[in-house]
């Protein structure tokens, strides 16, 4: 039985229909909505939404960015890993840090193959409808919104150097102010180029092309044979009991074994998981997110390399993990921490039973700030997440994925099956372990499980938790060694949202209110 009284500071309800669509952008909702009103379905919906976000939310993804997904449509669920690999020019090693800002970063764009892939199997509409809303707005113009206007700024003072950035992106030489009605014409031609050529262009012909020409003129690695190359893959989710729930993520080489570790360690914990506010069920989530995040960083890599790393999984490795905790805070390695990103999570579920959830990036905002002129594709900076240990099956290198922070999350309950995500880099399994606990054990509603205040995780002792719980949690937090830092308010640094959770005759969807999100129904 779901409770659905909000316990926590919240300005949203959840949304309920027999249709439901959840993402992290108004508009980018009311695109998915309006395919299902044509007569599309989940898949249809979401493709629309993560076209559109690329549009009125360019700061968190891109048209030259990756994406994964979860579908169940009906009967069985599928999984797809839209990752590209880095160029066949990459170096196998570099002298110093691998920058955020440049060429070098640079991995082929999986996303674009990914929608059309998705497309082919699944959806019941075409691609000229699901591309017309980001087309749409990007001719015609969009609205700015809030959370939007305020990482274009950021975007702003790191790209403010890059010619090719500032064309595409500013205006009058400014960010977008919030509310402002702006366009973006290179965006929407490129958009009907990908649609007409069912992504050809892109990974073939044209674009790829100028995709390799900018490459070249600014010193890149990226070739038009690598995007020849690139395969969005079919994968199976793995999966992992969660009380009375079976909780799905993708395998490498994305980072969702994390969650699936941690989610096993606290369930062996002597504590009551249904009290998700307690200092003890806090600190066992705390401690289990550590030892998993340190496995992940450890082992997980492009899995050609690295395998499925199930073997992580392993109950005796899960008790030798489990035997390291005691009442006490212990330190970690902040390496083993992802780096923060900036990521768009969207879920849909339509009245026939099928739901998608559905993840893409450029990964640090607006990616490497390389854009390829006059097209609107901003290129990711996925690279970023390669190690410099030419010993780590992640080591730098030519075509090869690399570490992957971007993941979407499954649940099923019986007969009810909810897609979900919670976005922001490291914050996603840790956001990931949160929301699960609060919706399978405590039993909590979607919206109350997206408002409710979490912790992340800094490295050593240290602990990031937002305002919201009682005093005497943090004060016993601290008694059990954590050191926390408290934010003054709730914000995005901690994740955003959307779950769309399967109930007997529809959908409870809810979004994050860290974000602009909004879920709707029909």
């Amino acid at each position: 039985m779901i409770d659905w009284s909000l316990p926590y500071v919240s300005t949203r309800e959840t949304v309920l229909g027999k249709n439901v669509v959840a993402c992290s952008q108004p508009l980018a909702s009311q695109a998915g909505l309006e395919m299902l009103r044509l007569g599309g379905n989940a898949v249809d919906s979401a493709l629309a939404a993560a076209i559109t976000s690329t549009v009125v939310e360019p700061c968190a993804n891109g048209i030259g960015g990756d994406a994964f997904a979860i579908i169940h449509d009906g009967k069985k669920i599928h999984g797809i890993n839209g990752s590209g690999k880095s160029p066949a020019l990459m170096p196998s090693s570099i002298e110093s840090e691998i920058p955020s800002v440049g060429w070098l970063p640079v991995t082929v764009p999986g996303e674009v193959a990914t929608w059309i892939m998705l497309h082919e199997r699944f959806c019941s509409l075409s691609l000229s409808q699901l591309f017309a809303p980001a087309i749409k707005y990007a001719r015609h113009g969009f609205l700015v919104s809030p959370q939007t206007a305020e990482r274009w700024k950021h975007g702003t003072e790191r790209f403010r150097g890059e010619q090719a950035w500032c064309d595409t992106f500013l205006f009058d030489g400014k960010a977008p102010e919030v509310g402002q009605c702006i366009t973006l014409p290179d965006h929407a031609n490129t958009l009907q180029e990908i649609a007409e050529t069912k992504g050809e262009s892109f990974y073939r012909g044209n674009l790829a092309q100028q995709m390799e020409d900018a490459a070249i003129a600014g010193g890149g690695f990226l070739r038009k044979s690598d995007l020849d190359a690139h395969r969005s893959e079919w994968v199976k989710p793995l999966s992992v009991r969660a009380g009375d729930a079976e909780f799905f993520e993708l395998p490498p080489n994305g980072q969702g074994l994390a969650a699936l570790i941690a989610m096993k360690i606290v369930q062996e914990m002597d504590v009551d998981l249904s009290n998700c506010d307690d200092p003890n069920v806090l600190h066992v989530q705390i401690e289990a997110m550590k030892r998993a995040f340190v496995d992940a960083h450890a082992f997980i890599a492009d899995p050609a390399i690295s395998g499925d790393c199930v073997d992580l999984l392993n109950e005796s490795r899960l008790q030798k993990h489990c035997a390291t905790m005691t009442n006490e805070a212990t330190e970690m390695d902040a390496n083993a921490i992802p780096r923060y990103a900036s990521t768009v999570y969207l879920a849909t579920g339509d009245e026939n039973g099928m739901q998608c959830s559905f993840i893409q990036s450029n990964f640090e905002g607006f990616g490497s700030g390389m854009v390829v002129p006059n097209t609107g594709i901003a290129l990711q900076n996925r690279g970023r997440g390669f190690s410099l240990d030419p010993n780590h099956p992640n080591a730098i290198g030519p075509r090869k994925r690399p570490f992957h922070t971007i993941i979407p999350g499954f649940l099923i309950q019986g007969d009810l099956r909810t897609p979900f995500g919670v976005m922001g880099g490291p914050m996603q399994p840790q956001g990931h372990l949160q929301v699960v606990c609060r919706m399978v054990f405590a039993k909590q509603n979607p919206q109350a499980a997206l408002d409710a205040p979490r912790w992340k995780l800094l490295g050593g002792k240290k602990v990031a938790i937002e305002p919201g719980f009682e005093q005497g949690v943090y004060a016993k937090l601290q008694d059990l060694g954590h050191e926390l830092e408290i934010a003054d308010q709730r914000s995005v640094v901690f994740g955003g949202g959307q779950i769309v959770q399967g109930i007997r005759d529809g959908y409870a969807g809810a979004s994050d209110s860290r974000r602009d999100g909004q879920a709707v129904s029909v």
